[in-house]
Order: structure tokens, then C-alpha cells, then sequence
């Protein structure tokens, strides 16, 4: 079956954009950042195949994929939440389900080829190294988001306008920092909170694998930009710290707004402008738009861009605290959970194992 035909609303085919930047070799191939050179050797050792590493023999259930409980759906508790029957309210956990993971995955289709844009464009041989392994994550990424909602939900939505957008400008701006800016900074530090929020309350152990092994790739990659970044930022004048900064708040300001879901409540009737004050006052919801910039704001303060305008889009927004918060413990955390869920995965295939030769044993004993 096309993809084409599981997309809940009309889709283009595809979408071309007219390319920005210089294409750049880098003739020295002994040189190199040592940080930067050992990120690259674990992003070879840490490569993986989804095909493999995921149990995809799990069944999942597409209306109740990701076992949350109901208040976290924004309508929960309103007249239109109580208007509808059981099977709509089934139908609406398919659908939120199938439009949160559609966006991961558009995401990591952008972030295949923004990690291969930064390959052509990038001046340091070191960092054209590790991006290449990167695009290899994201093509993974892409691969596995595609294949659980082809098999596993039966349903794709769009690209969000307000993702597009993002992508739009990160791809089509010709200076050669700007794809880490937007796509390791904040196009994947957000796609980090919401994955790590998501795979901390599922219930379900599908989506669970595929969110925790998806994650201590994309922690790499979030490393990855605040090393680069970070020793470029001090070399800039003011004028192009302010530039990167607007940058910064016109994209988090799209990715704040990006979760409301419009598309999800066109398909049940829901208005734009009835939905947006109970998206936007929803508890649940207040709780994950804060917790959406958990690894956004203190990756920005990392790398050096922290100006007065910036600082009140943050208190704006309400997250202007998170910026003391910890990257790289939050990073340690994402690797000890996927090795986590390795663990506990192959120890239960274990004792399946031993419980099949037992049985088999006694069966034999009883001939």
C-alpha cells in the first residue's frame, strides 16, 4: 500500500527547496578536535539496525498505542470531550498518536538532510566525519518512525506548517551554521524533550524501545552542535550574535506553537480558535510546552548566545529557569535508559528461552 493513501489529510508527494551555502572540502585529514573526533568514533560504535534491535512482533493496540491516560487529551473534561462516544474517544487517541509521531517523523526526515547539508557545508574535516554518521541516525530514525505508523497505527498526517516553516529557513539560509542552529539546537532539542516525555509515560512497550533507542542517538547529536557551536559563537561580532539570536526566538516561538495540533481537531469538527484556549490552558499540556525547552534554553546559554532579547522571549514563554538545567546529565540519563530497556528486553527473551526448554523437557520426561 502507496504511504500516500494512509495520510489522514491531502500530503504532497514531495517538497523541493532551493538550496543555500557553499560546498566546502577540507584538504587536512590529520587534524582535529579530539572531543569532536571521540563523539565521531561513538557515533560509529553506536550504530544500530531497527530491523533488529526493535521487536516489531509486538502487537500494538492503535487505538491506545501509547497507554496514556485520558486527561492528557486537551479536550478531556470539556462538552466536547463529554459529547462523544467510546469509539470517538478511541479514535481520537489514533489520531493524536498518528499526528505526534508523523511530526518525529518529518523531523527525522529533516534531520537526515540538514546532517547531510552540514556535511557539504561544514569547513572542518572532523565535523563532516561525525555529521556522516549522523545522517546514518536519522535515516534509521526516519526508518523505524515510518514502519510503526505504516504497520502498527494506519495513519500519517502531514508535516505541521509550523515544522516546515523551521526547516524552511534552518535549509535555505547560506551561512554554513545555521543547520546546527536549527536542526541541532532546536529542531532536535525539542524532538529530545518530547520523546524523552513520551517515553518515560508510555505504558506500552513498542513505542517505549523506539523513543528510548531513538534518544541516546539524538543525545549524541545535540552534543555534537554545542561543540561546534560553541568555539564559532566567541568568534562573533555582536551584530551576528543578535542575528542568530532573533533566529533562535522566531523558531522556538514556531515550535511552541507547533503542538497545539490543529490538524487533529479539523478532523473532529474543532475549530481553531474554540481549541486554542483549551490547548493553551489544558495542565497536561501547560506541563509539556514548559518541558518542550528543557533542552532547548541551556543548549542556547551553552553555546554562548544569552543577549537581553533572547532572555525575555524566554521569560515570555516561561522557561527562561531552564537554563541552568543540566545537559549532560540529562544526556548520561538518556544512555542508562536505553540500556535499560535493552536489558530488560533480552533478560524477558531469556527467560521465554529457558521456559521453552523446560517445557520441552517435560514433555519428553511425560512420553
Amino acid at each position: 500500500m502507496s504511504t500516500d493513501e494512509l495520510y489522514i489529510l491531502p500530503s504532497a508527494q514531495d517538497w523541493t527547496i532551493g538550496a543555500a551555502g557553499t560546498t566546502r572540502f577540507d584538504w587536512d585529514y590529520a587534524d582535529g578536535r579530539e572531543k569532536l573526533l571521540a563523539l565521531y568514533q561513538k557515533g560509529k560504535d553506536k550504530q544500530w539496525d531497527a530491523e533488529k534491535r526493535i521487536d516489531w512482533d509486538i502487537e500494538v493496540d492503535p487505538y491506545d498505542a501509547l497507554g496514556l491516560p485520558d486527561e492528557t487529551i486537551a479536550i478531556h473534561g470539556t462538552r466536547y470531550w463529554d459529547a462523544m462516544s467510546e469509539r470517538e474517544h478511541a479514535e481520537l487517541r489514533r489520531h493524536i498518536c498518528s499526528w505526534q509521531f508523523s511530526q518525529f517523523l518529518h523531523g527525522e526526515q529533516g534531520a537526515m538532510i540538514t546532517a547531510a547539508r552540514i556535511v557539504e557545508t561544514v569547513p572542518d574535516l572532523d565535523a563532516k566525519f561525525y555529521s556522516a554518521t549522523q545522517t546514518m541516525d536519522e535515516a534509521r530514525h526516519a526508518e523505524l518512525y515510518s514502519r510503526f505508523l505504516r504497520e502498527k497505527i494506519g495513519m500519517l498526517y502531514p508535516i505541521n506548517d509550523q515544522l516546515q516553516a523551521l526547516l524552511k529557513d534552518t535549509l535555505t539560509d547560506s551561512r554554513w551554521d545555521m543547520p546546527y542552529l536549527g536542526m541541532q539546537v532546536l529542531i532536535e532539542g525539542l524532538a529530545l524533550a518530547a520523546f524523552g516525555l513520551l517515553r518515560d509515560m508510555t505504558t506500552k512497550p513498542l513505542p517505549k524501545q523506539l523513543l528510548a533507542y531513538v534518544m541516546q542517538d539524538e543525545a549524541r547529536h545535540v552534543a555534537f552542535g554545542r561543540l561546534t557551536l560553541r568555539d564559532y559563537y566567541k568568534q562573533l561580532t555582536d551584530a551576528e550574535r543578535r542575528e542568530r539570536e532573533d533566529f533562535v526566538i522566531e523558531g522556538c516561538y514556531l515550535m511552541r506553537d507547533r503542538i497545539r495540533g490543529y490538524e487533529i481537531w479539523q478532523n473532529f469538527g474543532i475549530d481553531h480558535k474554540e481549541i486554542k484556549p483549551l490547548v493553551d490552558q489544558a495542565p497536561y499540556l501547560q506541563a509539556f510546552r514548559k518541558l518542550l525547552f528543557s533542552r532547548i534554553v541551556p543548549c542556547v546559554r551553552d553555546i554562548g548566545l544569552w543577549g537581553e532579547r533572547l532572555q525575555r522571549a524566554y521569560v515570555d514563554m516561561g522557561v527562561l529557569e531552564m537554563g541552568d538545567a543540566s545537559l549532560d546529565r540529562l544526556m548520561r540519563q538518556d544512555e542508562d535508559i536505553a540500556e535499560a530497556v535493552d536489558a530488560e528486553r533480552f533478560r524477558a527473551e531469556e527467560e521465554a528461552r529457558k521456559a521453552e526448554v523446560h517445557e520441552a523437557i517435560a514433555l519428553g520426561a511425560a512420553d
